[in-house]
Order: C-alpha cells, then structure tokens, then sequence
C-alpha cells in the first residue's frame, strides 16, 4: 500500500483551508485518511501551518512520498531538515548534538524571519493608515480654504453691494437738495 502526505481541502469558495493528512493513493483527495498530522490556512498573512511535526517525521521515516504542496509545508516547518540531519546521524556523518545545534540555529533564523515579515507587515499596515488620514487631512484643509474663499468673496461682494447702495443714497441726497432749490425759484 503506498502512502501520502497530502492536502484535504475545506472551506467555501474562494476561502478554503486544508488538514494536512496521510492517506493511501488510492483514498479520495477529500475522503478516507490513515492520520491527521495537522492544518494549513493560506487565509492569514502569513499562512497559519498547525503540524505534529513527530508524527509526520514518523511517517516520512516508514517510507510515506509527500506531495509538492505537502513537501513545501513539511520543509517550511524543518520536518525535512530534520529528516535529513537523522540520516546524518544514522550514516554517522554527524552526532546527536551537532544536528540538535544545526535544528536550531534554523530553528531560531526561521523564526528571526517570520517576526520580521510580521513586524513589517504591521509596519505596513500603520503607514497606510498614517497616509490615509495625512489626505483626508489635505482634503479637508483645501476644502476649509475652499469655503473661507466663498465667504470672504460674498463678504466682498455685500461690502461692494452695501457701497454702492450708500453711494446712490449719497447721490440721491445730494440731488435732492439741488431739485428742491430748482424747484422752489420756478415757483417764486
């Protein structure tokens, strides 16, 4: 019976998530499974990968093949690193501790990384909220401006209308008089 570290898909549409399981070949992509080894989210930045990482090197060890997306996975979460350092120790190329000191130097660069890309994510996510609210800043100022240019136009214009208003009374008054006097020596 030949067995597979493959992908079980779940999920709606357009939103799927997978168990990472091992299954006989013939088995059905969704269907009947040996074990459950863990999960895979591509939905989270960065994927979330929940992995007994023991029992898949278990079941690589007796021979299980994984598929591409499953040996992604398993090399992204240093199961095949880790595989490949017993070798070493088996071969006796290497001892215990020097690939415990190997598994973990990896380990903690692997982890330096992630942090980085979530520290960087979030960095990302600030600015963008910081460059958000600097143009609806700008917005609002062009359009205080905007609005203090209309009121100081009207301004003008009631000033300019309130002149000319005064000036005809002005005229108004003048002439008054001087109709008065014209008129009172045509009487006489």
């Amino acid at each position: 019976m030949a067995v597979k570290i493959r992908l079980q898909r779940h999920g709606k549409k357009n939103f799927a998530f997978f168990t990472i399981v091992v299954a006989d070949t013939r088995a059905p992509r969704d269907g009947r499974f040996i074990e459950q080894i863990g999960s895979y989210n591509p939905n989270t930045n960065p994927a979330t990968i929940v992995l007994n990482a023991e029992r898949a090197l278990a079941w690589l060890k007796v021979g299980a093949e994984p598929t591409l997306t499953a040996r992604r996975i398993l090399s992204y979460e240093g199961v095949l690193l880790r595989h490949h350092l017993d070798g070493g120790i088996a071969k006796g190329a290497l001892t215990q501790e020097q690939a415990d000191a190997k598994w973990n130097a990896w380990k903690a660069e692997r982890d330096a990384k992630i942090n980085a890309k979530k520290a960087g994510i979030s960095k990302d996510a600030a600015k963008k909220v910081k460059d958000t609210l600097a143009a609806e800043a700008k917005v609002n100022q062009e359009r205080a401006e905007a609005i203090a240019k209309k009121k100081q136009a009207a301004a003008e214009a009631a000033a300019e209308k309130a002149a000319e208003e005064a000036a005809e009374a002005a005229e108004e008054a003048a002439e008054a008089p001087a109709e008065a006097a014209a008129e009172a020596p045509a009487e006489a």
